[in-house]
């Protein structure tokens, strides 16, 4: 037993090394790489060249065109990352939640992330279980990544009726909806102001409103949102007053969201429970491991405790996903 312990210690203290050396030589090319980016942007900054308009500039002045689209900045990993489809998923997702975090950045992380959860969880989990947990746990950053996604869409959502109450407003002054969504920018809170100079940046630059609106739905993809680009395209097909329209979505947006925060104080019992009912089972092998060691020391001993303590975890885990979606009732 002491010499398996001391050869799972070794195998630890191995790996977080090796984990660590990984890690300041990945730092090590990316900055290499950021280094030869910058040499061969000073290269050329007393020459011309052609805008996109047409218009010769020089290479000194940022371009959006020429903005650099790379998945990651070590060259070897952005290779490897481009063979992927799931790469465009994750950067949509990235863009949505506001990250200036490269791809290559929140893959990186979660494969740092998994192979640390692997070698604590090693000496104390089967091989399988092991593995799978730290598959599991590898997720966090794309996890936390979700969660600024969904906090920034629920603060979109707060703010979006008011948006409409002054667009509906400014349209009543007489302004056409381009200047009225710039004046309204420039009043509200991010993140709705981003996202509403930026369609109309689009639109007023040749792409046109059809595709500027597109992009906001894809940037956004809220059924507000599309409620709200419906409404403008059905208004350019038709006319009418889309200052009343306007109006009367913010009314009903805000009757919708006065329902959520009812349905979401109803079912925050719900998920508390939920909640203790998962955290307290380890909280109880915490106790009886500190006041009892060697009533729990059995688990870890006898050959089927591991199976017995990954099988618990597992079903914890299980439960608290079932419960969830129990109570995440939606309207």
């Amino acid at each position: 037993m002491i010499l398996a312990t001391s050869l799972a210690f070794f195998f630890v203290v191995f790996l977080i090394a090796s984990i660590t050396v990984a890690v300041f030589y990945l730092a090590f090319l990316k900055m290499r790489a950021e280094e030869s980016e910058a040499a061969q942007t000073d290269l050329f900054t007393d020459e011309p060249r052609l805008l996109a308009d047409g218009e010769v500039g020089l290479s000194g002045e940022q371009s959006p065109i020429l903005r650099s689209e790379r998945l990651s900045t070590i060259t070897f990993w952005d290779s490897i990352l481009a063979h992927f489809d799931f790469v465009g998923l994750m950067q949509t997702r990235l863009e949505q939640a506001e990250l200036t975090w490269s791809v290559g950045r929140i893959t990186s992380m979660m494969l740092l992330v998994g192979i640390i959860a692997l070698a604590i969880l090693l000496p104390f989990l089967p091989a399988w279980a092991a593995l799978a947990g730290a598959t599991g746990i590898a997720w966090a950053p794309y996890f936390y990544v979700l969660h600024l996604r969904d906090k920034r869409f629920l603060k979109f959502r707060e703010h979006f009726p008011d948006v409409l109450d002054s667009l509906a407003r400014a349209l009543r002054a007489g302004y056409p909806l381009s200047s009225a969504m710039n004046i309204v920018a420039a009043e509200t809170a991010a993140p709705v102001a981003a996202e509403l100079r930026r369609t109309s940046t689009e639109a007023n630059l040749g792409r046109g409103w059809p595709v500027a609106l597109e992009g906001l739905g894809q940037r956004v993809p809220l059924l507000e949102v599309n409620t709200f680009i419906a409404a403008v395209q059905l208004h350019a097909r038709t006319g009418g007053k889309l200052s009343e329209v306007m109006g009367s979505l913010a009314e009903q947006m805000r009757e919708s969201l006065a329902l959520q925060g009812e349905v979401r104080a109803l079912a925050a019992h719900g998920q508390l429970t939920g909640l203790i009912l998962t955290v307290l089972p380890l909280g109880i092998a915490i106790m009886m491991t500190i006041v009892s060691p060697g009533y729990m020391q059995i688990l870890f001993n006898h050959p089927w405790g591991k199976l017995m303590i990954a099988g618990a975890i597992g079903c914890l885990i299980l439960a608290h996903f079932v419960i969830r979606r129990i109570v995440d009732i939606q309207i």
